[in-house]
């Protein structure tokens, strides 16, 4: 028999996590049978990415690693339904880690962002909030690629610095300037092609009014909201998108899974050119999921959080 250490919700939460909401656990595993395979983990986010210890399944031989989403736990038997090898030729000066970030799918929801629902073209002005997370700081960077000009909104000076280090044209703190609207004109007078939205809440209220005509939106996510206890009320920028004709869609990666391959061998690509940067937040030991967690919420982390087990 094996074991494996996992953790569980002990209760939903109210407000913002704690460490009470959740109890770590030890369960005994049995021996995988025939098509299925042991999966131990070496990194761990919201999608835990795994290597095959045992197997009895040949498209899995022991030793390749995966991606699965098992929720966070070191091991687990699967058979094989739920988990997707990672590009069969990895560098090896390449971190594993990064298929939980820029290579995984931190990146391809930046990536179908700006290609598939924002349609961004070279010359455009895009405006990132959360910028220096996972998935807005890989956002900034394809669209500079693109030839596009870049603001990026962030929550600590040194965030910041980090976006002007990746190459954003204009980088400002939301909790430090005077008013988030002149902040966003000063950034780009003429205002915003296309929005990547992953904050929600009055953020966005203000952002929607700086969009041009024909301007779009890609809502990716509301961190601003998640833990709320009680909805978030208006104000309501519905005359703002009529009169601008404005295109505001939310999205779930998994929509252009079948882009996939082909969507993270470029991400690779340009990672290995150099154009493309990848910061990690690592937090060591499985024991601290909950803190990384939270810390994540907090804003603690700049690029992707990830915890090594």
């Amino acid at each position: 028999m094996v074991q494996a250490k996992t953790w569980i919700l002990k209760q939903h939460f109210e407000g913002f996590p704690k460490d009470t909401d959740f109890e770590l656990k030890l369960e005994q595993l049995s021996e995988p049978r025939d098509g299925e395979v042991l999966l131990e983990a070496v990194f761990l986010s919201v999608d835990p990415y795994m290597r095959v210890i045992q197997s009895k399944n040949p498209s899995f031989p022991v030793g390749c690693h995966v991606v699965s989403r098992c929720g966070w736990r070191t091991r687990t038997v699967s058979d094989g339904s739920d988990i997707t090898k990672i590009l069969a030729d990895w560098p090896q000066d390449v971190s594993l880690s990064h298929a939980l970030g820029a290579i995984g799918m931190p990146g391809l929801t930046a990536l179908y962002g700006l290609e598939e629902v924002c349609a961004i073209k070279p010359g455009e002005t895009l405006l990132v909030n959360a910028a220096a997370g996972a998935v807005g700081s890989v956002a900034g960077q394809i669209a500079k690629l693109k030839g596009c000009k870049v603001v990026g909104s962030a929550g600590s000076d040194d965030k910041v610095a980090y976006l002007k280090e990746l190459g954003f044209d204009q980088a400002f703190n939301y909790k430090t300037v005077p008013s988030l609207e002149e902040a966003l004109k000063n950034a780009s007078p003429e205002g915003y092609d296309c929005y990547f939205e992953n904050v929600g809440g009055p953020f966005s209220s203000v952002a929607i009014l700086q969009m041009k005509a024909f301007g779009r939106i890609a809502v990716c996510g509301g961190i601003s909201l998640y833990n709320d206890t009680t909805p978030q009320t208006g104000p309501y920028p519905h005359l703002q998108m009529i009169f601008k004709q404005l295109k505001m869609e939310g999205f779930l990666v998994g929509r252009w899974e079948h882009k996939n391959d082909e969507s993270l061998k470029r991400m690779l690509t340009w990672i290995q050119e150099g154009n493309l940067k990848c910061k990690e937040h690592v937090t060591v030991g499985f024991e601290n999921m909950p803190a990384a967690f939270m810390g994540m919420l907090q804003g603690e982390n700049i690029g992707k959080a990830i915890v090594k087990v």
